[in-house]
């Protein structure tokens, strides 16, 4: 680790923090419902769908209207990739998408996944990626920033009987920050060199005088939803390490910005919305503390080696170069890592198969902590939210009160939705890895033996269930077996995550707000994000650590006892 490369990593947070106060203010507006810049296209989309956009949705109905949304957006694109191959825009001729994969990539984009068992370049078509998957990356992301302000609103007033309405929600947020956003951005990208064309691909004349042929699209665009929106799916099958996602470190820096912004923004929109700001400050304040103890130890742990490499007479100057781009450095590899994993976003720019095992476990286990720090666009918010609802329970135990939350009292009910929303990931992960462990049809999938085979394949559950999208990269996914799972377990981990997290915000809705007294918590401190952040950090350890100890931890101790598996 070098002064440069922490000076580096300064710098990125520190832009990304001065951009998401002002952007926080913008978010809360939307919320409100006080930007209209674009009122008259508004309207022809509510006239279009027969909304009325002044109509208040229970819990129930606001989520059901998300579930239709969303269920819309699966057949629409599932048909679509199954029929690609008679559709136009098609310049390489790439043929339609077999069942299997057609459903898992439909599920995968749908759930702000974004977990590709395909190589983009060379299994979708221009129209593919444009009219699907691009505009999954924009409804998927306008999904869980909807349902972030439904529960910010939950308790910001009492005796709520509606948490607004999904549709309008789902419009402003696409029309006023998400699409703005992307284009700016994507203009960025191109003046940077990535490209924007329709053109098919180009040929080039190699250094030993062979033909090649370069993969050309509509990349730029493409790619700024993909972090705007934490989604993750690149347009190239190696993601931000192909040198025309990721051409450069300004690049790279850019793409963790736009990771970053709009979920730690999230956070201090809440503080807005609830009419304390120091609420939202307090959310922030655990979320960075994570991204730069995770970034911390990826960094380190990269910067040390392999023990294997460096017994053989390898440079430890160097550190562990393997499956990283020297043009990004080990800085900017540590914190890409941290934060796309820790936002929910799933882009790579190196490839963790070849990351030392703790680089390695590190990621994997923010992924496992529930993808709230800062967690993707507005479900890391309301992942966040429920983590705070067990910090305030888990006090209240301590000194024999009933618990508190912003004014609400936090009962049996809420406590028993959030474990029950707290436990789909651990099911999900968990036991879809054991059962692949053992059975022949997912054992031939794995490339390596031993505890970096295990890791692959709990890597590629954690990833699937958390609506991460990153894989380690030695799996071989696309089977009908991995793809069937692995977009089950997309579908619990977005979906049977959300329902009982919307249940309880009705609850939360439902209770009266009283002003807080000399008994209460404070929530907006230290003590509270200390004892936050421990109840996350103790949640994954108590759930995962067995199955990490058995992966990453145990191909740790085997490579500095000089062997491997």
């Amino acid at each position: 680790m070098t002064a440069h490369g922490w000076a580096q990593i300064a710098l990125v947070l520190a832009v990304i923090l001065l951009t998401a106060v002002p952007l926080s203010r913008y978010i809360a507006a939307i919320a409100a419902g006080r930007v209209t810049f674009l009122a008259p296209l508004e309207r022809l989309f509510y006239r279009a769908g027969g909304i009325d956009p002044g109509q208040g949705q229970g819990w129930r109905g606001y989520t059901l209207a998300m579930l239709a949304t969303n269920a819309l957006g699966f057949l629409l694109l599932y048909a679509l990739l199954r029929l690609q191959g008679a559709l136009p825009l098609n310049p390489q001729g790439l043929p339609g998408l077999s069942p299997w994969l057609a459903f898992n990539t439909a599920v995968s984009f749908v759930t702000n996944t974004n977990w590709q068992a395909y190589s983009g370049e060379v299994a979708m078509s221009h129209l593919s990626q444009m009219a699907g998957l691009a505009v999954q990356n924009f409804l998927s992301a306008a999904t869980g920033i909807a349902l972030a302000f439904a529960v910010s609103r939950a308790f910001a007033a009492g005796n709520l009987r509606a948490l607004g309405n999904f549709w309008t929600d789902f419009t402003r947020i696409t029309l006023y920050l998400l699409l703005p956003l992307s284009l700016v951005l994507g203009l960025a990208f191109v003046a940077l060199g990535l490209p924007q064309t329709l053109a098919g691909g180009v040929e080039a004349t190699t250094l030993e005088g062979a033909r090649q042929s370069i993969a050309l699209g509509p990349v730029a665009l493409q790619v700024a939803i993909k972090h705007l929106g934490t989604n993750g799916g690149g347009f190239f099958g190696v993601n931000s390490a192909h040198p025309l996602e990721g051409p450069s470190a300004l690049v790279t820096a850019l793409q963790i910005w736009a990771q970053q912004v709009i979920p730690f923004a999230l956070a201090l929109a809440f503080g807005r919305i609830v009419g304390d700001a120091r609420q939202g400050r307090a959310l922030l304040a655990v979320m960075l503390l994570y991204v730069l103890g995770a970034t911390a130890a990826i960094y380190a742990a990269e910067a040390a080696g392999n023990p294997l490499h460096l017994a053989a007479g390898l440079d430890p100057a160097l550190g562990n170069m393997e499956g990283k781009e020297v043009r990004f450095g080990l800085a900017l590899t540590a914190l890409f890592t941290a934060t796309t994993t820790g936002a929910s976003c799933g882009a790579v720019n190196a490839m963790l198969d070849s990351f030392t095992p703790l680089g390695g476990m590190v990621p994997m286990f923010l992924i496992q902590l529930g993808e709230v720090l800062p967690g993707g666009v507005g479900s890391g918010l309301y992942g966040m939210l429920v983590f705070a609802m067990l910090s305030v329970f888990v006090a209240g135990l301590m000194v024999g009160r009933t618990p508190e939350y912003l004014g609400k009292k936090v009962q049996a009910r809420e406590i028993k939705l959030a474990m029950l929303a707290v436990l789909v990931l651990p099911a999900a992960i968990l036991g879809f890895a054991a059962v692949s462990m053992v059975l022949p049809a997912a054992i031939t999938s794995i490339q390596d033996a031993g505890p970096h085979g295990l890791s692959e394949m709990l890597y590629a559950y954690s990833s699937a269930a958390g609506n991460n999208g990153s894989a380690f990269g030695g799996l071989t996914a696309d089977t009908p077996w991995l793809n069937t799972t692995l977009g089950l377990a997309m579908l619990l981990g977005r979906f049977a995550y959300v329902v009982p997290v919307m249940a309880l915000a009705g609850a939360i809705a439902a209770k009266p707000r009283a002003p807080e007294g000399a008994g209460s918590l404070p929530t907006h401190g230290p003590l509270f994000a200390g004892l936050l952040a421990g109840v996350i950090l103790i949640l994954g350890g108590l759930q995962f650590l067995p199955a990490l100890a058995l992966g990453p931890l145990a191909e740790h101790f085997l490579l500095f006892a000089g062997t491997t598996f």
